[in-house]
């Protein structure tokens, strides 16, 4: 059986949109997991650790082209 090293570091919920920062402990990595409600709309985007505040703020400005 595998542990998941994925610790959720940030959560919040508004108007439909669920926003989640992640980090994995095995390789340091930082994501921002998305979901909108409204839309169907479901993301998740590795930024840097450094912009990860800024990601997990701002999730559409980071948030892949359509």
């Amino acid at each position: 059986m595998q542990q998941d090293d994925t610790i959720e570091l940030a959560s919040r919920n508004g108007g439909g949109i669920v926003v989640r920062l992640l980090w994995r402990r095995g390789d340091e990595s930082v994501t921002v997991a998305v979901a909108d409600d409204q839309t169907g709309e479901v993301f998740q985007i590795e930024v840097a650790r450094e912009r990860a505040f800024d990601a997990y703020t701002h999730p559409f400005a980071y948030a892949p082209a359509a």
